[in-house]
């Protein structure tokens, strides 16, 4: 029996267009180019002209350098630049965003990488689904792999944007993170001692399983052990993790409060998209708490006494709780360009903020104010769509080691119809799979091997374990991104305005 089978052909293909085609292509490139645009930071001349100045003129006589050197600093010179009204008549020009603007940001190759990577690693999962779906379903999952290695790159790109603000010279930044990791803390430790008849994440169950599964398979073994870790000591290391990913979100949840806000107010006309932005930004707190046993399974389960009609049962519940988890997500992603087009419009605001105020301001420092904006375009790129990719890996982690069922969704009759087919694909492969192979024995011995490693490891890491781990890591991320947008959403509204 092939232990990899069409899957290995399916990420070898993906994998070399990966490779060879990223240089003319690319998902990433694609979502930008042409989409933005940017306004450009005044030039000298046109802050000049705009100011009344008369040109700076040319150095005559070596004797005079030091008399210039002394006009450069009262503001007449080109070193360090010059003064101008904060008040000055100037409109800024705006241009379309080409790659050759791109290629010089800061994270911009981190953007791209993960864009391209995420778009393979997406359509090898279909890919894998649709095969587990006519095909057999005893081989090894080649899809864990790809989505282990984008919530890894999700991951050293958190850590990466969080270690550039502890780097940075202020240090609000630095006690915001630090906050912010003390206070989930607080929270990981009272969502973990809520009652799974109240917040059914199934972490308890899946552990107690898990540690039945791993004592037998060592007691099997000939090794004597008690099993692994105490649930409580499990319950503590889970906790500090949950205190790390939260300190990891709190910029992208920050950011994406303030590129919320800004949105709605670029588009008050446009009811449509006015609601797109709201249903973005609730939905997430939904589907948390559709987690809550007495708002969610019950109530759509008719699990309530009061409850008379059901509206789903549960296996279609469960699907549908991660599907819309999903769809959420796609809703999120496509609304990317116009919530980074609110960042860049930013550097109009603050032109026309400073248009307000009294005095002169050096002529560098409006450039840089203007330009940094869009040097930065990555960066909140990033913040927007790293905790998109790593919810959605998450989540299609929790389907496949879960062994849930994507038909599930429309009903029982379709489910069974899907399971019997599989399983009966499945048996016709396996008796094939029966009949003598000509091959060396050591090869033979080799895969008989790794299957039955591979089958021992399904019986310690059995799906309820992983349905139970793999659901507190997706409600756990979506809560502490949800949490730290709601604070964002509430400074900017409140304090910051």
């Amino acid at each position: 029996m092939a232990i990899l089978g069409a899957q290995l052909v399916f990420s070898l293909i993906v994998f070399s267009v990966l490779q060879k085609l990223a240089k003319h292509f690319s998902f990433g490139r694609w979502l930008l180019c042409g989409k933005l645009f940017r306004f450009l930071h005044p030039t000298e001349a046109q802050l000049r002209e705009a100011a009344g100045l008369a040109a700076p003129s040319a150095p005559s006589k070596a004797k005079n350098r030091k008399f210039d050197n002394r006009k450069d600093k009262n503001g007449a010179g080109n070193t360090e630049g010059f003064t101008v009204p904060r008040n000055i008549p100037l409109e800024l020009e705006t241009a379309k965003v080409e790659l050759i603007d791109l290629l010089q940001l800061k994270f911009f190759d981190e953007y791209q990488w993960l864009m391209d990577f995420s778009a393979s690693a997406i359509v090898v999962y279909i890919l894998t689904e649709i095969y587990y779906t006519i095909g057999q379903r005893s081989e090894m999952n080649v899809s864990v792999l790809w989505c282990l290695l984008a919530i890894g790159f999700c991951l050293r790109l958190l850590i990466a944007q969080t270690a550039m603000y502890f780097k940075s010279d202020e240090g609000g930044e630095k006690i915001l993170c630090v906050t912010f990791g003390f206070f989930f803390l607080v929270v990981a430790m009272g969502v973990l001692v809520i009652d799974s008849a109240t917040l059914e994440l199934g972490l308890q169950e899946g552990y107690a399983n898990f540690s039945e599964s791993a004592t037998n398979f060592l007691k099997e073994q000939g090794l004597e052990s008690h099993g692994p870790v105490s649930f409580l000591t499990f319950k503590i290391i889970l906790t500090f993790l949950c205190s790390f990913i939260g300190a990891l979100l709190t910029f992208p949840g920050l950011r994406y409060a303030k590129l919320h806000l800004d949105t709605l107010k670029y588009h008050k006309e446009r009811r449509l998209m006015q609601a797109l932005l709201q249903v973005n930004f609730v939905l997430p707190l939904v589907i948390l708490l559709l987690w809550f046993k007495p708002i969610g399974r019950d109530v759509i389960c008719a699990k309530h006494w009061k409850v008379t009609y059901r509206l789903m049962d549960e296996h279609m519940f469960e699907i549908w709780r991660l599907a819309l988890t999903v769809i959420f997500i796609v809703l999120r992603f496509s609304l990317l360009i116009p919530h980074l087009q609110s960042h860049l419009n930013v550097a109009y605001l603050r032109m026309e903020n400073l248009k307000k105020e009294s005095g002169r301001v050096n002529s560098v420092d409006l450039q840089k104010m203007v330009a940094r904006v869009f040097y930065y375009l990555c960066v909140v790129a990033l913040q927007y769509i790293t905790p998109l990719v790593l919810l959605l890996f998450l989540t299609f982690l929790h389907k496949t080691l879960g062994e849930f069922s994507w038909s599930a969704m429309f009903g029982k009759e379709v489910e069974n119809y899907i399971s019997s087919y599989s399983v009966g694909k499945a048996n016709i492969l396996a008796s094939n799979a029966t009949t003598p192979i000509n091959e060396p024995d050591s090869v033979t011995e080799a895969a008989a091997q790794f299957s039955w490693a591979m089958a021992n490891l399904r019986l310690v890491f059995s799906p309820i374990w992983y349905r139970g781990l793999m659901a507190f890591l997706v409600w756990w991320v979506g809560a502490s991104w949800f949490i730290c947008t709601a604070f964002g959403i509430y400074y900017y509204s409140n304090i910051s305005s």
